[in-house]
């Protein structure tokens, strides 16, 4: 057994609790043997290797529970013209940024395959934990039918060989499409149940899918132990529609309202906000002008509703995970997400947790994520930086020393 105990910081566990100063973290091997005070921490009789944190702040490994690997800034023409397996080479240097970023898991909610998440299992590449949902179950004429007028189609996630396409229409045909992807290796399903910002023949407000459709979804995925759908939903009745089927999580739910919240709270659903989404659009339309016009529009349209919203959602008390949609953005500035929650009305320490423990419940892996206890993983990050005096410094990657993930050191800048 190999020992290595982080000391010399001030731990935040992810919790909720106070911080513990003078904390310190015991490792064996990948897992996390003991939390607490340095003076507290019973040492093992072999060898330990030292970690000094330098007064820096111990917090667990973080996550974003909604990213798209397969792009790294949205740029239609340019995917047009890019071969499908060149994707997955340009999906590398956003992965290391992500986890060098302090993410060590996430939910890739479209686009990576089964081959993306190996690659980070067997060490071929360096990246953070995933779970996958493959593809993006739309209607034709849904938020994941790129179609055009012209004919043309900027799909951002067309069919390959490892991904099979989403577009599927009635009960049966619904029913097959979730075997498919279930087949192709998802973790969990992800379904478009209203229209959204980067559609071109629809709106965030367009109820997509019949409840009969998203419930044989819920069916099917449970079906195969267990697993969950997730769901993009920005209109109110199609966020009801996904809530009432027993869907797990709503993802963005821009018009998320007092009946929406109402149902969440009673079936105990998670909201991901990816406040940061909206925003990221404008300002890749103002930097580069290769934004469509429909996205300008309708993100100018929801960003000021969207903030609003999910503050009253919170405030309600429904289940906030953090996620951000990177792949709108860049890869590595996720966690600009953090500030904007707490815009909103999360605390510096709210938005913590829901970026660590709760974001651990909504991807169910809390049994090993998520905060820093004896038994779980050892996926670890240090801060120089207070993140409870300025969660905005969280954003300067170089602010964190140290990465961790399941047990082996992958940034370590202390």
């Amino acid at each position: 057994m190999t020992y290595s105990l982080i000391h010399n910081g001030t731990v935040i566990d992810g919790n909720g609790r106070s911080p513990l100063k003078s904390g310190a973290v015991l490792i064996c091997d990948n897992k996390i043997e003991q939390v607490g005070r340095k003076s507290d921490i019973r040492l093992p009789n072999s060898d330990v290797t030292m970690i000094d944190a330098h007064g820096g702040f111990i917090m667990p490994g973080l996550i974003d529970s909604h990213v798209h690997f397969v792009f790294d800034g949205i740029n239609f023409v340019e995917g047009m013209n890019t071969p499908y397996s060149l994707n997955y080479y340009k999906a590398i240097a956003p992965m290391r940024r992500t986890l060098e970023a302090g993410i060590t898991s996430v939910r890739d909610a479209g686009g990576a395959d089964l081959g993306m998440k190996q690659a980070v299992e067997q060490g071929i590449i360096a990246g953070p934990r995933m779970q996958i949902s493959i593809t993006v179950l739309s209607i034709t004429g849904g938020h994941g039918d790129s179609w055009l007028p012209s004919g043309a189609d900027m799909d951002l996630f067309p069919a390959t060989p490892g991904r099979p396409s989403g577009i599927c229409d009635g009960v049966e045909e619904v029913r097959k499409k979730v075997r498919e992807v279930l087949r192709a290796g998802a973790d969990i399903i992800k379904v478009c149940s209203t229209g959204g910002v980067l559609s071109p023949t629809d709106h965030p407000e367009f109820t997509q899918f019949s409840p009969e459709e998203l419930e044989v979804m819920v069916q099917e995925a449970a079906y195969r132990r267990g697993v969950k759908v997730m769901a993009h939903a920005q209109g109110a009745e199609g966020i009801k529609n996904a809530v009432r089927a027993g869907i797990h999580s709503i993802e963005h739910g821009i018009f998320v309202d007092d009946e929406a919240i109402e149902l969440m709270l009673e079936r105990g659903t998670y909201l991901v906000p990816t406040l940061l989404a909206p925003l990221a659009v404008l300002e890749q339309a103002e930097a580069s002008g290769n934004m469509p016009e429909w996205g300008v529009r309708k993100s100018r349209e929801v960003i000021e509703i969207h903030s609003e919203n999910i503050g009253k959602a919170f405030k309600a008390g429904v289940n906030i995970a953090m996620g951000t949609d990177a792949g709108v953005m860049k890869h590595g500035t996720n966690l600009r997400e953090l500030d904007l929650m707490c815009n909103v009305g999360l605390s510096p320490m709210d938005s913590l947790v829901a970026t660590t423990k709760t974001a651990a419940q909504c991807l169910g892996w809390d049994d090993q994520l998520g905060t820093l206890e004896a038994g779980k993983l050892a996926d670890i990050i240090v801060s120089q930086t207070d993140p409870l005096a300025d969660i905005r410094s969280l954003e300067n990657v170089d602010n964190i020393r140290l990465v961790m993930k399941d047990g082996r050191i992958y940034k370590n800048l202390l």
